[in-house]
């Protein structure tokens, strides 16, 4: 598997691949975290890509994955909170939001993981309890749950750190 920047021209493939994210965590008992706000929105998809945080995952040229990678002192503005156990390490990090695939391929989460690896030593990530499927992945790549936080517009999710 390969990743890149996402371009203009991916935003079909990328609506596509969230619309069919949105229906699995509906089906696996998380019909909240995207599900009634139709997230992410081709809008926010769009600011993403425009200002480079967009990525793609492609396996033999086609797009199997994406998502939003942030690197920095705290990307995150959202995480400058924690309740819980708090972060292990308090300087520059990366963080990881909107991943999605259309689950032909196995690994999308782990290649993202690596990727940002690659851009940062310490990896930050969030999501809904609900979100079984995920809060597995992440358990199975090391990540160690770190509390809850609350993000734009109110929003409460499990974060985890690697």
């Amino acid at each position: 598997m390969t990743v890149r920047h996402t371009r203009s021209e991916d935003l079909p493939v990328l609506l596509d691949i969230f619309e069919g994210a949105r229906a699995f965590m509906a089906e696996q008992g998380n019909p909240n975290q995207w599900g009634p706000f139709g997230w992410p929105h081709a809008d926010v998809i769009e600011e993403d890509i425009r200002i480079g945080k967009s990525y793609v995952i492609e396996e033999e040229g086609e797009i199997v994955g994406t998502f939003y990678l942030d690197v920095g002192d705290c990307p995150e503005p959202g995480y400058l909170t924690i309740q819980g156990e708090g972060w292990r390490y308090d300087g520059p990090y990366a963080v990881i939001h909107r991943i999605a695939s259309r689950f032909t391929s196995k690994g999308i989460l782990a290649t993202a993981v690596s990727f940002a690896l690659n851009k940062a030593e310490h990896v930050r990530i969030d999501t809904h309890e609900d979100n079984v499927p995920m809060r597995t992945g992440l358990a199975k790549l090391g990540f160690s749950y770190r509390g809850i936080v609350t993000l734009e517009r109110g929003i409460v999710r499990l974060a985890f750190e690697r």
